[in-house]
């Protein structure tokens, strides 16, 4: 009783005494309870307004939870069964849709995220909040810039269903991922998670859904590779089934209509033709307006202008001439009654048709037909190849009368994305050229499909020559807005890839690009004069053209010369084998001689040998770094994959993005075949600036790799280049790698934290967001094998490039080094300690070597300690001192003697001149030695006793008629001895 009370204060405020009426049938609906755990629900009546009235019907038992309606039905409550739709109205059944974008839907939520790894850059992290898609009429757009864009849903669904959508992904610099996660935040269709980029307008995508709860997740980011914008992801058309019943269809919008009951989804209104809200058939406008297709309302018709119609050529006639036709644009929107409208320039004016395009020749009629197999053309008579060549089979176009049987055109809307059945090019003579379109913003198309390839040698895919064929053209854009040309490469019919890209005029210039998968190609040109749309046409002066297409070595083509071959006895040619050349003089193959490889351009004829370029040797070389897109591959197909010396492509790790695998795409090809190694910074025209890496040793210069890629482009026309320069550091070992960041900032330092996504990082040894993949084809000459590696960027050009064209890269490894020689150490001899002495060996600092030789044992041998050799010297030395002592001794003793000669000798003299009477003899006797001695010791040593003894006994003996007395001592201590005059001469001389 009190919730009684209480329920009635809260229904009926301030009617407690009035008398309530009986409800109406218009004044309740019906609504189902919550189902409970046995899957049962109860229908109850629900007034519009609480109070208003009472006497509501009683529950009756529902429908079963699962119980849902066809496509084209709704639920009537009052008898829960399913009526089909009125005219004018559509239903899923059990299941919604979004088909009107002037904004974002109730429900989606729409978050944008930064993808920078490091914090520190709060100001990118700030730019990314405006990220977002953006609704924009009748479809949804994605961001263009390095931002994470997720737009999500959230469904709860009674049974398993589906989810649909149309969608439009014409550039892969943008990753657009759809995928459905549980309530658990598990994902649930991961095969289906990457999209394929489209080609031909809006594609279809179904995803299954389980019963339960279902968020469905649209997210795109981008990467401005090239400092280009890419193109948006449009998404149009969501409609989810499997969730809760509807009790009511919902009315065409504007510019549809749904002509019968029952109807699942409404129809657009073809052109000149308009309907409103809800409308069950289309009106048609009057004759001075006009309205595009799925138009609400009508527009008044422009005044005609010279913009408004073009002019073509018709095929030749059986008088060789054609006649040039003028045309409105389709759709014509202009009125030529309106006053200054301009009018169609008369038709007619015949012109000699061109002559036939190379290869082909004119044959009983006026037509050109292809010249056949082993014959050539220039363009006017078939004429057979001489013997020992063959055809050089191509397609080549340079006369445009009509348009090739192999080549179609067409025009996409700029603004709902659809084809149009009408002509986006025509011929005009020499030349093909955008007409033109609905409007300005369309894409004016043009395909090209070649079957296949014939080369002229086999290729291998893993070589360094891969080309198969080229295609080159010659084109001009002239433009007085920001129009844009398309140059576009599909294999197998598949997904066209943008290759190149030409903005705004540009003059008459030629482009190449070479083909290295033998598979059947096509080439699409797409012209879009403006990306915003406008009415009427205002740009169809605009155009771009066309003069030339030259394609190589086409399956089935026809040739405009022949190159020389190895005949075969059965006189047809067979192709060389790999690394072999035709013999001018012979005819036959011969192999490449030594230091040569073979090259060839298949437009230039007969493929030939070219020195090696400096620093490598002829190998069969491989290319073993792979850079694969799996992303735009296709559910279920194949990656595309480049393999080459080095090569490029965007990676995000699956931590980023949450999948299972980590994301990669866009790859391209940095290095197609080797140039030479040498420690010169130029090579080819290509320059590796040594100033863009901190100095290297400067007694051991940096190796420099030289690298040349195949792929042309706008900036680029002979194809990017790459020097990857091989600095020694014997400290960088193993197979880690580390990724270099892109330095913060404009300083060049290295501490400015990470820039996503511009890391680096060897192919196949981790993850990152930027990666360049290299593999050195040094084993092919016989050289070690490069594993662990630095790898690092210029400072002054973070991406590697500072111009697109040629990038550089610093490798710091041990296997940089020369091999370590006896030059490289030095030996160390220890102390000899208990009688044994140790000789070590070490590296000489800095080391600058790695492998080799390595460094010798320890050598041990026997020595002398230092106690032994300390005794040995002072025994010698005590010696030899006693030795030098007595020498200097004996020496002064015989210097004193001499000098008492001398003054002997003088005093004799003087005496002689002041006596007459002259000596007789000055000689000095025998024995006086030893009687000199006794005038300067007085005590004389054991070895001058022992002297005088030797020396005085054997001179004793006096000489015949001589007669010496014997001296006297006088009194100053010295002997004197009278001399007596000797018979046998006069005089004395002294």
């Amino acid at each position: 009783m009190p919730l009684a009370l209480c329920l009635a204060v809260t229904v009926s405020p301030g009617r407690t005494g009035e008398q309530l009426h009986v409800c109406k049938e218009s004044e309740y609906h019906y609504e189902y309870t919550a189902c409970d755990s046995s899957g049962s629900r109860w229908r109850v009546a629900v007034p519009h307004t609480p109070g208003l009235c009472t006497g509501l019907p009683d529950p009756v038992r529902g429908t079963e939870c699962s119980f849902s309606c066809k496509a084209g039905e709704f639920l009537e409550m009052q008898t829960q069964m399913c009526r089909p739709c009125a005219e004018g109205t559509y239903s899923l059944g059990t299941g919604v849709r979004f088909d009107e974008w002037d904004e974002v839907p109730h429900g989606f939520a729409n978050v944008a995220t930064n993808m920078e790894v490091d914090d520190s850059f709060g100001d990118v992290a700030e730019n990314c909040t405006a990220s977002t898609w953006v609704p924009l009429g009748d479809y949804v757009a994605s961001n263009t810039d390095e931002c994470m864009a997720t737009l999500m849903y959230a469904v709860s669904l009674k049974q398993s269903g589906t989810v649909t959508f149309e969608y439009i992904y014409p550039d892969s610099s943008i990753v657009f991922e759809f995928f459905v996660q549980n309530d658990q935040c598990q994902p649930t269709v991961e095969e289906s998670r990457w999209m394929r980029t489209t080609e031909k307008g809006w594609e279809f995508h179904s995803v299954e859904l389980s019963r339960g709860n279902n968020v469905l997740y649209w997210r795109t980011t981008a990467f401005s590779v090239w400092s280009k914008v890419p193109k948006p992801v449009l998404v149009r058309n969501i409609g989810i089934t499997g969730v809760a019943f509807t009790s009511e269809c919902f009315p065409c919008k504007p510019g549809t209509f749904a002509p019968a009951a029952g109807s699942a989804a409404c129809q657009p209104c073809p052109a000149d033709t308009f309907s409103g809200k809800g409308a069950t058939a289309c009106q048609p406008c009057d004759p001075e307006t006009y309205a595009e297709p799925g138009s609400g309302s009508c527009k008044p018709r422009p005044p005609c202008t010279d913009k408004d119609f073009f002019y073509t050529h018709t095929a030749c006639d059986a008088d060789g001439e054609t006649q040039l036709m003028y045309k409105w644009a389709e759709p014509k929107i202009c009125s030529e009654e309106l006053p200054q409208a301009a009018q169609l320039p008369p038709s007619g004016i015949k012109t000699r048709c061109p002559p036939c395009n190379p290869g082909f020749a004119k044959g009983n009629g006026s037509t050109c037909q292809p010249c056949p197999y082993g014959s050539y053309s220039n363009g006017s008579a078939c004429l057979s190849c001489p013997e020992g060549t063959e055809p050089a089979l191509g397609l080549e176009y340079k006369w445009w009368n009509v348009l090739p049987p192999n080549m179609e055109t067409t025009v996409l809307s700029g603004i709902n994305f659809e084809y149009k059945g009408i002509a986006g090019w025509e011929v005009a003579g020499d030349y093909i050229y955008t007409a033109a379109g609905a409007s300005d913003s369309d894409f004016m198309i043009l395909t090209l499909v070649v079957p296949g390839f014939s080369p002229p040698s086999p290729v291998l895919e893993d070589t360094e020559s891969r080309e198969v064929a080229r295609i080159t053209f010659v084109f001009e854009t002239l433009c007085s807005v920001g129009c844009e040309l398309y140059f576009m490469v599909g294999v197998n019919s598949r997904t066209n890839t943008p290759v190149e890209t030409w903005t705004g005029s540009t003059g008459k210039q030629s482009y190449t690009y070479l083909v290295e998968k033998n598979a059947t190609m096509s080439f699409t040109w797409a012209f879009q004069r403006t990306p915003y749309h406008e009415a009427g046409r205002r740009f169809t002066s605009d155009v771009a053209k066309l003069y030339s297409i030259n394609v190589t070595n086409v399956q089935g083509g026809v040739a405009s010369f022949c190159r020389r071959c190895a005949p075969q006895p059965t006189g047809s040619c067979a192709p060389c084998s790999p690394g072999s050349a035709v013999d001018p003089s012979s005819g036959t193959c011969q192999p490449c001689p030594s230091g040569t490889y073979l090259r060839s351009h298949p437009s230039d004829g007969t493929p030939t040998c070219h020195p090696c370029g400096p620093g490598t040797c002829s190998n069969q070389g491989r290319k073993m770094a792979s850079c694969a897109d799996n992303v735009t591959a296709g559910r279920g197909g194949p990656a595309h994959v480049v393999t080459s010396y080095v090569c490029q492509a965007i990676v995000v790790p699956p931590d980023i993005t949450g999948a299972r695998a980590a994301v990669s795409s866009q790859p391209i090809s940095l290095g197609d075949y080797l140039l030479g190694v040498t420690t010169s910074s130029v090579l080819d025209n290509i320059v590796s600036p040594p100033e863009l890496f901190p100095p290297g040793h400067p007694d051991l210069p940096d190796i420099i790799f030289f690298f040349r890629s195949n792929d042309m482009t706008q900036p680029c026309s002979g194809g990017r280049a790459t020097t990857i320069r091989l600095r020694c550091d014997p400290l960088h070992l193993g197979t880690g790698t580390l990724a270099v960041p892109r330095w913060g900032g404009d300083t060049g330092d290295p501490e400015g934290g990470f820039t996503w996504p511009r890391h680096l990082l060897l192919s196949g040894l981790g993850t990152s967001l930027g990666c360049f993949a290299l593999e050195t084809p040094l084993s092919q000459c016989q050289c070690p094998s490069l594993l662990g590696v630095i790898l690092a960027v210029p400072s002054k050009c973070p991406e590697g490039t500072c111009d697109g064209c040629t990038f550089h890269f610093l490798w710091v490894t041990a296997e940089g080094c020369p091999r370590c020689s006896s030059f490289h150490h030095r030996p160390i001899v220890g102390a000899c300690i208990g009688g044994v002495q140790k000789t070590t060996y070490v590296w000489r600092e800095p080391r600058l070597c790695h492998g080799g030789d390595a460094l010798p044992p320890q050598v041990i041998q026997a020595c002398r300690s230092m106690d032994f050799w300390l005794k040995v010297g002072i025994s010698t030395g005590t010696c030899v001192a006693v030795l030098l002592a007595a020498l200097a001794a004996y020496f002064w003793k015989k210097t004193q003697k001499l000098e008492y000669k001398y003054s002997k000798l003088v005093m004799d003299a003087v005496a002689r001149e002041s006596d007459a009477t002259s000596p007789d003899s000055c000689a000095i006797m025998e024995g006086e030695d030893a009687e000199d001695e006794l005038l300067f010791a007085t005590e004389m040593s054991l070895f001058g006793k022992f002297k005088a003894l030797t020396a005085k006994f054997p001179h004793h003996r006096m000489a015949p008629g001589l007669n010496f007395p014997t001296p006297q001592r006088m009194p100053d201590g010295f002997d004197s001895v009278p001399l007596k005059t000797s018979s046998s001469s006069t005089k004395q001389e002294l």
